[in-house]
């Protein structure tokens, strides 16, 4: 194989952008997250506040509502999720959440078959779940971690905070078991590795993922970061 990836999937405030970020430097490779929604802008054309609205969450679906007309059409809707089919623009489904998934699970394929990276969120790891090139891995850590975490990254209170963990998690799950066929976000067997981020420390988590990425992909693949022939591809595509 010329490249890898390692997709983290997160609890809010557990650290793992920062974990994703960290992996980043360390190894010399790109770290995507809202840069997948940007990138399926400009393959699409479809304006990218769109891919913002849908960014792993439900348009139009909040759990407070007790009843919620949406959550019936987009349980109708799954059983069109995860076919691949990209519609054409003159379809009136070509802004639907379905399509706009559908564009960025295209581009999250394309980047782990030309090169090596990091991608966070965006059910990365369902998607890339057939690719022997791929490292999975969810961080976690206990509601008091990830609360301290956000109070001192965002400045919030300790009431926003709790309340901004709750509805993140909460979106993120629903778009998650919405778009896997009714898969748990949290569930262990869906990862190469689940860690907790207060037990073991950031540092410490980037440097294990790591050392389970030679273990599982072999010693030499941190030399393998794509070829020439692979950014030509990505290039075609209009990615970059």
């Amino acid at each position: 194989m010329d490249n890898f990836v390692i997709t983290i999937a997160r609890g809010f405030g557990s650290g793992g952008k920062q974990i994703g970020l960290a992996l980043s430097k360390q190894l010399g490779i790109p770290c995507y997250e809202s840069q997948i929604l940007s990138m399926a802008s400009n393959y699409s054309g479809i304006n990218k506040d769109l891919f913002f609205q849908v960014d792993e969450k439900l348009r139009g679906y909040h759990h407070e509502s007790v009843i919620n007309p949406m959550y019936h059409l987009i349980k109708r809707l799954m059983k069109s999720a995860n076919k691949d089919d990209i519609v054409e623009p003159t379809d009136k489904s070509f802004i639907s959440d379905v399509n706009l998934y559908n564009i960025q699970a295209k581009i999250i394929k394309e980047l782990a078959k030309q090169q090596s990276c990091i991608i966070i969120g965006k059910c990365a790891n369902h998607l890339l779940r057939d690719y022997e090139n791929t490292v999975s891995v969810y961080i976690e850590a206990p509601r008091a971690f990830c609360v301290k975490n956000v109070i001192e990254r965002l400045g919030v209170t300790e009431e926003e905070a709790h309340r901004m963990i709750y509805q993140t998690d909460r979106y993120r799950a629903d778009y998650y078991k919405y778009y896997t066929g009714g898969e748990t976000w949290t569930n262990p067997v869906l990862y190469d590795m689940t860690l907790n981020s207060d037990r073991m420390g950031m540092d410490k988590c980037t440097e294990l993922i790591i050392q389970y990425l030679k273990i599982k992909l072999g010693d030499d693949i941190l030399t393998k970061k794509g070829t020439a022939e692979n950014d030509k591809a990505l290039k075609q595509l209009g990615l970059f």
